[in-house]
This record gives structure tokens, sequence and C-alpha cells, in this order.
């Protein structure tokens, strides 16, 4: 399995391989950059087919989180942990505390939080082991899920403005895909408003909880894709828009809160090609960090939420830019991410 060569490698400063013979843990930790701070990204526990792939998703996540941290202006760097085995069967406290020892073996160079298959009340777990945990009840933020799903309610403003040239979402339809802890705090925010809802997930149960109190229209997983709405929003996992479903898709934005949604850089400029605004994920996902980052004993909830705001005006600032400059958004956004990057002194 490459290293140096993988696809995915953006010179990541340090990868760490995590085995604990007795709890049978097997992970994977991506520090990608830390000149802006520590490196902080959540945990994902999901059973991976093989080895490159969970690294691949480690190392692509983790740069996806140093990009998030520089347009959110957070004192943060980028990383991400990983954990193979499926978090409904495998998952064990031993485990979560074998995994909290690795991450307190760096020092604080890590920052861990819940992300898919790992939940609030397992990184309380892991705080038993080590402090370099966020999104636990101790440091005021709590489950960042919430953040999330506003900051990708105000990612969909700016872009329905940008694109439809309409300041509310009244009649607007949302096609979500994924109907987890984000997915249905986001179905909330955009039924208040008026927006019609078509759903799909694997849990039948989320879907009758979203037709019941969103009057969504639940559909079969693979049936949104095909789906006409003016907004198409992935809140599941990454690689959604590829070759395959591309062609599909009949909404005119992309905006959700799934990590990694383009499976390849490319179909980013395949989006903009078919006339498709895309708000890059790692901008409108970023609610959950800047939550987070506000966390300590003088957390507040009204300043966590503000900075959570100006993702609308982040992501009007990328579609401008990639309007005057003829580029991707996503290309407009990486830029962007790495002008600010940049911008912070190397340390001596």
């Amino acid at each position: 399995m490459p290293i140096f060569t993988h696809p995915e490698f953006d010179a990541h400063e340090e990868i760490v391989f995590c085995h604990d013979p007795v709890s049978g843990l097997k992970a994977i930790i991506a520090i990608h950059n830390t000149r802006r701070g520590p490196a902080v990204g959540g945990c994902r526990m999901w059973p991976y087919a093989s080895e490159d792939e969970a690294l691949t998703d480690a190392l692509r996540l983790s740069r996806g989180m140093t990009f998030k941290s520089a347009l959110a202006d957070l004192p943060f760097g980028g990383g991400k942990s990983v954990i193979i085995g499926d978090s409904h069967r495998d998952k064990t406290k031993p485990q979560l505390l074998a995994m909290a020892g690795f991450v307190e073996s760096l020092g604080g160079r890590y920052i861990i939080a819940e992300d898919v298959g790992i939940t609030q009340d397992d990184a309380e777990v892991m705080q038993r082991r080590t402090a370099h945990v966020a999104g636990t009840c101790a440091g005021g933020a709590g489950d960042p899920s919430p953040s999330t799903a506003y900051g990708v309610y105000m990612g969909i403003r700016a872009a329905v403005a940008h694109r439809l040239g309409q300041d509310s979402l009244k009649g607007i339809r949302v096609a979500v895909q994924g109907l987890g802890q984000v997915g249905l705090h986001l179905c909330r925010y955009l039924a208040d408003e008026g927006a019609r809802l078509i759903v799909t997930d694997i849990d039948q149960n989320a879907m009758a909880k979203a037709e019941a109190e969103f009057s969504a229209e639940a559909v079969a997983p693979e049936a949104i894709y095909d789906t006409p709405a003016e907004i198409f929003a992935p809140c599941a996992l990454g690689a959604v828009i590829n070759d395959d479903t591309l062609p599909r898709l009949r909404a005119s934005i992309v905006a959700g809160s799934a990590n990694n949604q383009l499976a390849e850089a490319r179909h980013g400029a395949a989006l903009a090609k078919r006339n498709i605004l895309y708000a890059p994920d790692y901008v409108i996902n970023a609610g959950g960090v800047i939550n987070i980052s506000h966390e300590g004993p003088g957390y507040s909830k009204e300043a966590a939420v503000k900075h959570v705001a100006r993702i609308h005006d982040t992501l009007s600032e990328i579609f401008r830019r990639a309007d005057a400059e003829n580029i991707p958004t996503s290309e407009a956004a990486d830029a962007l991410a790495l002008e600010r990057l940049n911008s912070v002194p190397v340390a001596a």
C-alpha cells in the first residue's frame, strides 16, 4: 500500500497506523497540516472493504479539514481519523479507549471529534483517556450536528440567491440524500422556510419520520439522482457525484453536508460544464467544527451561531470569484483556501 505516491497524499505531515491487539482496534490518523494550529477532525468508523480504502478516506478527509478550517477562519489545521469496523456491530469501549490513547500520544497535534459511526457519547468515553477531544458536553458546544445543518442551510440560501435570484426557499424543491443527525436537522430548517422536501435513506424509519414531520416525499435511494429538484443535498457518504450519477442529476444546485462529494476533482469541472452550481463540501459543512472552535468556559451559543452563519458570505464570495474567473466553484474554493492558509507564517 503506497503512502508518498498515493493519489490522495498531499504533503501530509503525519500518518499514524493504530493497532491495539487487545481490543482489536485498527485505525488510521492522518494529520494533513498544522500551519494554522492543531489538526482538528472527526473520527469515522466504517466497515471499509480494504485498508487502502480506509487510508484513502483518511487522506482526503484530513486535507478537506485543512481547507475547511482556513475558509472558516479557525485557528486549526486539518486532520482526520478512521476506525475500520462496523459501528453497529464492532464498536466497544476498549476500542474507543485505545483510540484515545493513540490520540493522547500525539501530544495535542490532533484533536478528535465525532463523525460517521462515532457519537457524542463515544467522544465522552474517549475523554477519559485524552483531553484532546472536541464536541463533548464539558466544552459547552456539545453535538456538532445541529450547527453543521445550520451552516448547510445558510449555504443553500447563498446558492439559491446566486443561481435562482431568490431570497426565500419557499416552494424550492430540495432532494435530501441521507437522514442522519445532520440530514434531519437540515430538513427541519428547510421545512420551516417552506421548502418542498424529497428524501431518501437506507433507514426506512428515518424516511417515515421525515414524511410525518416535514410532509416530505420519500423515494428509493437510487431514485434520488433522477428526481427533479432545484437542489440536490447529499448528506450521507462521499463520492456521490461521479461518472454514473452526474448525467442523471436534474438539479441546478448541489449543496449538502457530506464530505468528499466529488468522486474525483474533475467532477467539479463536470458540474460547472452542466451549469450546476456546486457549493464545495468543505465550505458548506463547516458549521460543526466552527461550533467546536468556540468551546471552553466562555462558550457562547449566540457567538457560535453568528460565526456559522458566515458560511453564507464565504460561499457567495466563492460563487462570485468562480463567475469572474470562469472557473469551477471547486477550484475557486481551493484557491481561496490556499490564499488564507499561505497568509499564515510558517513557524520557525
